[in-house]
């Protein structure tokens, strides 16, 4: 399994969720295990996505938690937000974290390094800290990847991008964002949440293209009524500096925004430039992400590659996932490809969206003739507080032998129920085991099982109501 020629055998280029896990299993099983990370252990998930992410969703959400409080009898007196408060109780939860990842790997007996790596050959990676060159018998590439700085903008040296936004010095007043995917999405309910006046700006006409198309029309609403600004069909094409520091923002609609921040959230590349892929044989793409076959090997023998810096799916679950895959196939005789069908996944949006499996557009080009059934109305909560949030629940089901196989919610807790429809999506469950399962009442959730007559069906491509 090992050889002796080589200095490791095996060595891991990232210390993301991905190449910490590996770097972990493979340690455990005895082997000579290398790891390196130019910069936090954690990578994206942890020290600038994920979880810094979710904790600022939480403290966004007090501002409406406040106002609805008097509907239930609560005076909760005069509130005032304390961005230095939160950055400093982020940055600690971070740390903690980061620690936790450091200490599993050297436990399981991996050794821990610091500093960027780049492959000089197959079986070459040079640690440029150190400025020597090791050798493993096989390299794993889990580079992660990065945010689009959309250099070609004039003035994007002035904007942010998601990882500067984790570490601004104050609250922005007001903020330009540019994007329509979901950390577009997530950070203007964040800062809208926290007391920033936002303006999102989309190309496209809808935001979250790709999701099921009645959530994104409806998060799209909920979020103007909030009082979130969305500028469709439109695009920023230049940021330049204004009075006192701020910015001006030039839109392609002629129009301009002066603002505090102006950030770019326009996409996300892999973390291949200058990582020596050519010198080893290893092959990118168009979009610079590095080819993989089935088992995540990459075009050069020994080299293998996972997470973000492939074109798979960008999910900190699916790296980690692909880690197990590729020490079971390499080191434990189990050739494992991962799987990647019916992925669960959440938008921390405002309200949330859950979704697993396929879209109502997605089914019909698969399955031809299915049944939606849709649910929307006004939760529990909010018949108290007055609030016009409505709460949106769909399954698309195949009409030939009624397997559900796709479930989206937006909603409160959304991405909770989107773990839990995700089992079973991926079990191949039949609406009637859905319609056999008795509601929990009172909750939101108990729709899913008491939608017992579809909301339209589409036959021959038609659509036919009830």
């Amino acid at each position: 399994m090992a050889s002796s020629e080589y200095d490791y055998d095996f060595f891991v280029i990232g210390g993301g969720s991905g190449g910490v896990r590996a770097a972990r299993r493979a340690a455990a099983l005895g082997l000579r295990v290398g790891i390196t990370e130019e910069y936090r252990y954690g990578g994206t998930c942890v020290i600038r996505g994920c979880v810094p992410k979710k904790i600022m969703v939480y403290a966004s959400r007090f501002s409406e938690e406040f106002e609805d409080a008097s509907s239930f009898g609560w005076s909760v007196g005069e509130t005032r937000f304390d961005w230095s408060a939160l950055i400093a109780a982020k940055d600690k939860e971070i740390a903690r974290l980061e620690s936790i990842y450091r200490a599993n790997l050297e436990k399981a007996g991996a050794e821990v390094l610091e500093g960027r790596a780049v492959l000089e050959g197959a079986n070459r990676v040079r640690l440029l800290a150190q400025d020597r060159v090791v050798t493993a018998e096989r390299i794993l590439l889990a580079v992660g990847g990065r945010a689009d700085a959309f250099a070609t903008m004039p003035g994007a040296e002035h904007c942010i991008t998601s990882n500067e936004a984790f570490h601004l010095e104050a609250l922005p007043q007001d903020i330009a964002i540019l994007g329509g995917g979901y950390i577009a999405v997530e950070f203007a309910n964040i800062f809208h949440g926290l007391g920033s006046k936002v303006t999102l700006v989309m190309r496209g006409d809808k935001l979250l293209k790709g999701f099921e198309e009645d959530l994104r029309t409806e998060l799209q609403e909920q979020m103007i009524a909030k009082g979130i600004t969305v500028r469709t069909s439109d695009t920023f094409t230049a940021v330049t500096m204004a009075e006192n520091g701020r910015m001006a923002v030039a839109l392609q609609s002629g129009e301009q925004l002066i603002v505090d921040q102006a950030m770019l959230a326009v996409g996300r590349k892999p973390n291949t430039i200058d990582l020596g892929c050519d010198q080893a044989g290893v092959e990118l793409d168009d979009k610079g992400a590095i080819r993989i076959d089935d088992y995540s090997r990459t075009t050069a023998s020994g080299v293998f590659a996972i997470g973000d810096c492939t074109d798979r799916l960008q999910l900190t679950p699916v790296a980690i996932h692909e880690a197990m895959c590729l020490i079971d196939t390499e080191f434990m005789n189990r050739p494992t490809k991962p799987d990647l069908d019916f992925v669960p996944t959440a938008v921390f949006s405002q309200p949330e969206l859950g979704t697993v499996g396929l879209t109502e557009a997605e089914a019909i080009k698969r399955f031809g003739d299915i049944d939606v059934f849709r649910a929307r109305f006004k939760p529990l909560k909010h018949t108290v507080t007055g609030r016009e949030e409505r709460t949106l629940m769909k399954l698309v089901v195949a009409a030939d032998g009624g397997r559900v196989v796709g479930a989206h919610v937006l909603g409160g807790d959304a991405g909770e129920l989107a773990q839990i429809l995700g089992i079973c999506v991926k079990a191949e469950l039949t609406k009637d085991a859905f319609d056999r399962t008795m509601a929990v009442h009172p909750t939101a959730a108990e729709e899913l099982v008491t939608l017992y007559e579809p909301s339209y069906r589409i036959r021959g491509g038609q659509r036919v109501e009830g």
